[in-house]
C-alpha cells in the first residue's frame, strides 16, 4: 500500500441522533477527515494529478500551481511531495495557521492574499501568475478541471451508494470548488432522479472557510459547478456551523467549519421532513481551525 492508496473507502458514520425521529428519518455522513491528507480534498487532487502525469501536462521540473482556501493545498503539497514535484500554492491570509503549517511541512511554497479581498482575490492572483510564466508551472485549476467532478462522480458517490443501509432520499453539500456537489449528485440522480439534491449556502462575512458565496454578481462560479443539479438551497450563518461544531464536539466528532455548516443544514432539512435518508459529507477536523477561535465560546 502506497500514500495514495489511503486516499478514499471512508467509512459512512450514523448521525441519525441529530434526527428528531431517528426511526423515520435518518443521516448518514462519509467521515473524509480519514484521508491522509486529512480532507475530502484528497480525491480530487489525487485524481487530478495521476491524470496531469499520465496525459503529459505535469511533467518533471514544473512546478504545481494552484490556489486553495486550505484543504486543497495540503492536498497538493503531499501528493507533490509523495510524486516528487514543487507545489506553489495561492492562499487566503486568513487561512487557519494550522492550514498553513502543514502546507509548508511538504515544503510548498505559500503566496497570501489579502483575506479582506476574499477567496476570489487568491483565485485571480493564480490565474495572473500562470499567465506570467506557462513554461515554469502546472496549473491545476481545480475549479475548472474535470477530473475533480470525476473523482467524485466514481469514488465519493459509489461509496455512498454502496454503504448506505437505505435507499438515499437526500444528498446535502455546500460549494467550494463545486467538484464534489456537482460529481456526486450526478451520480445519485443518475441511479434515482428523484433523490433531492440540497445545497448549502454560506453567508458572506465572514465566512465558512471551504465554502464559497455564490450570491453576488461579481462572485466566480466555478466552471466545473452544475447548479441544475441542486433542487433547493439551504442559508447557513458561521455562527449556526459553529454551534453545531461545538454541539457535536459534546459527542466525540471534533469537525470542521463545513462540516458543522452541512449537519446545520441537514437538522434543518430534516425538520422539515416527514421520512427520508439524508446523506451528507465530514470533509475535515476541527484540528485545523483552533487558530481561527472556531472553538471559543
Amino acid at each position: 500500500m502506497t500514500l495514495l492508496g489511503l486516499i478514499g473507502n471512508t467509512p459512512l458514520l450514523d448521525l441519525s441522533f441529530l434526527s428528531e425521529t431517528p426511526n423515520r428519518i435518518k443521516l448518514f455522513a462519509k467521515a473524509e477527515w480519514l484521508n491522509p491528507g486529512g480532507s475530502l480534498k484528497d480525491r480530487p487532487v489525487k485524481a487530478m494529478l495521476l491524470h496531469a502525469i499520465e496525459s503529459g501536462e505535469l511533467s518533471p521540473g514544473k512546478i504545481i500551481l494552484d490556489s486553495s482556501s486550505g484543504n486543497a493545498g495540503i492536498s497538493y503539497s503531499m501528493i507533490g511531495a509523495a510524486l516528487g514535484f514543487p507545489v506553489t500554492i495561492v492562499i487566503p491570509g486568513n487561512a487557519s495557521n494550522e492550514r498553513k503549517q502543514r502546507l509548508l511541512a511538504h515544503g510548498a511554497t505559500l503566496i497570501e492574499t489579502d483575506p479582506l479581498e476574499g477567496y476570489d482575490q487568491a483565485l485571480r492572483h493564480v490565474r495572473d501568475i500562470y499567465a506570467g510564466s506557462k513554461d515554469k508551472y502546472f496549473y491545476c485549476d481545480q475549479y475548472s478541471n474535470p477530473f475533480n467532478v470525476q473523482a467524485h462522480f466514481h469514488g465519493t458517490a459509489n461509496e455512498l451508494l454502496q454503504q448506505s443501509p437505505e435507499p438515499i432520499t437526500h444528498f446535502v453539500c455546500g460549494v467550494g470548488t463545486g467538484g464534489s456537489l456537482t460529481g456526486i449528485a450526478r451520480r445519485l440522480k443518475q441511479t434515482n432522479s428523484d433523490i433531492c439534491i440540497v445545497g448549502v449556502r454560506p453567508e458572506i462575512w465572514p465566512g465558512i472557510e471551504g465554502l464559497k458565496p455564490l450570491g453576488d454578481p461579481a462572485d466566480i462560479i466555478p466552471a466545473i459547478f452544475d447548479a441544475s443539479l441542486v433542487d433547493e438551497w439551504i442559508d447557513i450563518s458561521a455562527d449556526e456551523a459553529k454551534e453545531m461544531c461545538l454541539r457535536m464536539a459534546s459527542h466525540g466528532y471534533f469537525l470542521g467549519q463545513s462540516s458543522g455548516a452541512y449537519l446545520a443544514a441537514s437538522e434543518k432539512l430534516m425538520q422539515s421532513l416527514t421520512s427520508g435518508v439524508v446523506t451528507t459529507l465530514l470533509c475535515d477536523l476541527g484540528e485545523r481551525y483552533i487558530s481561527s477561535g472556531l472553538w471559543q465560546r
